[in-house]
């Protein structure tokens, strides 16, 4: 009975020490357990800050970057205001040696005509002259053989002395006539030069603006390089065509005095295929296909030389003339009737926002700006603010 009873005691003590060592086990697995938990949130958390560490680094890389592509942007846009003003100059110097020439013609054939006026005048005036020597040399024997008629010989002589004035004070009056002439043209002569000499000089200004461009635009393709994400390209795309859209909605109002067909002109709308071209070339990149980027263009390129005439393609008043990021020194005409024209990529504008045009005046040169590298004209036609396929509109004819 004694030795049943110590085998029960024993059996409890060791149910109990397996009992302790059970809950000393577990606690000591939990205690494990929460402890790599924590070490994996440790680790975790640094990972994540390291991550968010290399998010902001390149964030504000990035954004220096654009900060520099920005500030690149406007000196390039300032350079080609420049460049625009320039030629624009040039163009109005050549205008005023063109018509200072055509001024100096005039005047020389003015010159001409005097000048056979007068050798007229000289042949008159030399034989006066040698009817007075001779009259002079036989004045005794005339007068008496003119005894009888004596009135009549005075006469004769008061003549000759009459014509002989007025020749000599027509004489005279020519060639005060001549040396005016000669005068205004030596004056000409100078303002022409003058014009040459400021020409040559603002031809050497855009000569430099040029490399400046060149320069800056060199800036942006190193700048452009260091923006590898081709969202961040995209994105800033997509900022140009939210620009152009935004200028367009502000745009449509602004002109409204255009009345819907204008007097002796045909509707726009009624103009499909007829429309000239704003400048004789081939497509380089037509309407709706992709770019680089990927963006699809709601115009066409037309390749073009530097300077090249950019015509209206119909009439209308200028609605925009000025720098735009993304389509360089862009000209808008409004045509009425919601209809609007675009041309772009412009070396410079010659018309004024408020200009009335007509259709194939001339309203720009042809260039690169925008940071193009190759010159041409971006052209695009938009109805009520929607892109239209321009190839459609032009003639073929005038192309």
């Amino acid at each position: 009975m004694k030795r049943r009873s110590r085998v029960s005691v024993f059996c409890v003590r060791l149910l109990i020490a397996l009992l302790l060592a059970c809950a000393f086990c577990t606690a000591y697995a939990a205690d494990d357990e929460a402890g790599k938990h924590a070490n994996q949130e440790a680790e975790a958390k640094q990972k994540l800050d390291q991550v968010r560490g290399e998010i902001k680094k390149i964030s504000d890389t990035l954004k220096a970057t654009q900060a520099q592509r920005d500030d690149a942007t406007k000196a390039v846009r300032e350079q080609e205001l420049k460049i625009a003003a320039a030629v624009k100059e040039l163009r109005e110097l050549d205008a005023k040696i063109l018509a200072q020439g055509g001024e100096l013609g005039k005047l020389e054939s003015q010159r001409s005509a005097l000048n056979e006026k007068l050798k007229a005048q000289r042949d008159a005036l030399a034989a006066l002259l040698r009817s007075a020597y001779a009259l002079g040399q036989n004045e005794e024997l005339k007068l008496l053989l003119a005894q009888d008629d004596i009135d009549k010989l005075a006469r004769v002589l008061a003549y000759h002395h009459y014509f002989e004035r007025a020749r000599v004070e027509k004489i005279e009056g020519l060639l005060k006539d001549l040396q005016q002439l000669a005068d205004v043209q030596t004056a000409i002569e100078k303002q022409t030069e003058a014009l040459k000499i400021s020409r040559a000089a603002r031809a050497d200004d855009a000569t430099k603006l040029q490399q400046d461009r060149s320069e800056r635009e060199k800036l942006l393709t190193e700048l452009d390089a260091t923006l590898k994400d081709e969202q961040s390209r995209l994105n800033a795309l997509g900022k140009d065509e939210k620009g152009v859209l935004d200028l367009l909605e502000k745009l449509r109002d602004i002109f409204a005095d255009i009345p819907k067909q204008l007097a002796g002109a045909e509707p726009f709308a009624e103009l499909k295929g007829k429309l000239v071209w704003p400048v004789r070339g081939k497509i380089g990149a037509a309407f709706g296909a992709n770019d680089d980027s990927g963006r699809g263009s709601h115009g066409i390129v037309i390749a073009a030389t530097t300077g090249a005439e950019v015509h209206a393609v119909s009439h209308g008043r200028i609605a925009y003339a000025d720098w735009l990021r993304g389509f360089g020194l862009l000209l808008i005409v409004d045509h009425g009737d919601g209809y609007l024209s675009l041309y772009g990529y412009n070396e410079s504008l010659l018309k004024d926002v408020g200009d009335w045009v007509n259709a194939n005046e001339v309203i720009a040169t042809a260039g690169n700006s925008g940071g193009r590298k190759t010159p041409g004209v971006y052209f695009e036609l938009r109805y009520q603010g929607k892109p239209m396929d321009p190839r459609g509109w032009l003639s073929a004819a005038s192309r």
